[in-house]
């Protein structure tokens, strides 16, 4: 599950060095793990048991064929993430690759969008452990009697929950990269396990066949197909991001240049096709898929109506190990976008949040700002439940935007000519390519991003305000988007002027102003 972990003079330390960076990262981290980051982020057992009441509700049973067109959308995304992670093996990736492909302002802007929306899912994930506990035992509520996330006393016990793994999972991801990743590569094991074990006991209980998703049972064709499949499409959009997290523990991971590519393209695979497994399987055995309680209900309605209460629950506690998981993966995540920036003197108090522990050998500052600013976010839905949930979801359109900062730029690259270089990785293999196939892959995983990008983004009343609750949530989108633009490029504009002036005083402990290839390894 962990690589042995190697010295400061190691090769890939020496290779971290081309870039102008020293080892300060454990290097403990190996390629069942690299895969199980991206896996964990994704975490289908999480979300697809979330957000299956979205696709179906909107979409139908023909809601199915939005998860195969993301996936393969999605798929293009990675391929060109995995050729960028063989040539940049640096943490922070997405904003990394957005620096070097479109500029010190591409790049972190890219980073300053990706740390808010991993924030915000952060405090998404942790939160979900409300669907799940209160179900397996009452004892988990421990704030009044109603555990549904919309009431009062379901708000509140999200929160508590919801802060209490936060805390462990800080604790955990500041105190051991080896154990996190022991951690992590355990709990990604019982998700497959759990997911191969729901699809095949749905299976058994089948009251219908796999033709099912050939029909359009319960969608609402009244405005077309179109539009109601395009806001089912949201679901498996949601659900098929942060597979870039094998990138961003590059600098803790064994031979990077020839594992995280391969890592990269297994989570969203692996993820693709048990989702994939996860929604038909549902489909099959729904007692029924007329009466409206699939659609309000999702996939816990269905484990504990055909499985039985006992072994249902058991089943929930796998799920409820996804959402530890995978809150521990986007946590570790966005720790290291953080440790990179601050790396660079890009973010206030880089000082402090590029600091690495000797003993623990882990950025702790960068790892407790998002544990801390995901529990504030918490704090929205004891107030706002409709708030909260309308940021969660507005989180993943930034996800979306900040991929585009890596694609666009890296198709515009290749079509003035100015392609990747070409190199070796640590086994002395030819890095991964897309070769002659680069330029159709980068222009549909681009064409695809703008187009989902805009989707996510686009007010619907229906998805973002179904309560009627306010104006504010039906146009959460663009505030958001808005918010986050101007907000970013005042933050930048602000810390390179202190930057600029701090030169005159201090020289520069890191390489913020030079852009090195390191394409070879």
């Amino acid at each position: 599950m962990s690589a042995t972990p190697e010295t400061l003079t190691s090769p890939s330390a020496e290779d971290l060095g081309r870039f102008g960076y020293p080892q300060q990262l454990s290097r403990r981290v190996g390629s069942y793990a690299s895969f199980a980051a991206g896996f964990s982020f994704v975490s289908i057992l999480t979300t697809v048991f979330q957000l299956f009441g979205l696709g179906f509700g909107f979409g139908g049973t023909a809601f199915f064929w939005t998860w195969p067109a993301v996936l393969a959308g999605q798929l293009m995304v990675a391929l060109c993430f995995a050729e960028l992670a063989a040539r940049y093996p640096l943490s922070g990736a997405i904003y990394q690759w957005a620096r070097r492909l479109g500029g010190a302002v591409v790049g972190w802007i890219a980073g300053w969008t990706m740390v808010i929306a991993q924030i915000i899912t952060l405090a998404a994930a942790a939160i979900a452990l409300q669907v799940v506990l209160p179900a397996v035992w009452s004892g988990f509520q421990l704030i009044g009697t109603d555990s549904t996330l919309a009431s009062r006393d379901g708000a509140a016990n999200a929160v508590v929950l919801g802060c209490l793994l936060l805390a462990a999972t800080t604790v955990l991801n500041a105190t051991s990269v080896r154990i996190t990743a022991i951690v992590n590569s355990a709990g990604v094991t019982c998700e497959l396990v759990g997911v191969v074990l729901i699809v095949v006991l749905l299976t058994m209980q089948a009251e219908r066949g796999p033709s099912v998703v050939l029909h359009t049972t319960n969608l609402d064709s009244s405005t077309g197909y179109v539009v109601p499949l395009l806001i089912s499409a949201l679901m498996a959009a949601y659900v098929l991001v942060g597979f870039d997290s094998a990138g961003e523990l590059s600098e803790e991971t064994h031979k990077p240049r020839a594992t995280t590519p391969r890592t990269i393209l297994r989570a969203v695979v692996a993820s693709g096709i048990g989702g994939a497994f996860l929604i038909v399987a549902a489909l099959m055995a729904a007692p029924s898929l007329t009466d409206g309680d699939l659609a309000t209900q999702g996939l816990p309605y269905v484990l504990t109506s055909r499985l039985g209460t006992t072994p249902g629950k058991l089943l929930l506690l796998d799920v409820a190990v996804a959402v530890c998981v995978c809150t521990l993966a986007i946590q570790t995540a966005a720790a290291r976008m953080i440790f990179s920036m601050a790396r660079d003197n890009v973010l206030p108090a880089s000082g402090l949040l590029r600091q690495v522990s000797r003993r623990t050998g882990t950025p702790v500052a960068a790892t407790i700002v998002p544990g801390v600013l995901a529990a504030v976010c918490l704090l929205v839905n004891v107030g706002n439940a409709g708030l909260f949930l309308g940021l969660a979801s507005v989180c993943i359109m930034l996800l979306y935007v900040a991929y585009l900062m890596v694609t666009a730029p890296l198709l515009v690259r290749r079509l003035t000519g100015n392609g990747l270089a070409s190199g070796v990785d640590e086994n002395g293999k030819p890095l991964f390519s897309l070769g002659r196939f680069g330029l159709i892959v980068n222009i549909i995983a681009v064409t695809y991003g703008l187009a989902m990008a805009i989707n996510l983004g686009w007010p619907r009343a229906e998805v973002y305000d179904p309560a009627g609750e306010g104006w504010y949530l039906h146009y959460l989108p663009l505030i958001v988007l808005a918010i986050v633009a101007i907000g970013g490029l005042i933050a930048y504009r602000v810390q390179r002027t202190a930057y600029h002036a701090s030169i005159g005083v201090l020289a520069p402990t890191t390489p913020a102003l030079t852009e090195p290839e390191g394409a070879g390894a």
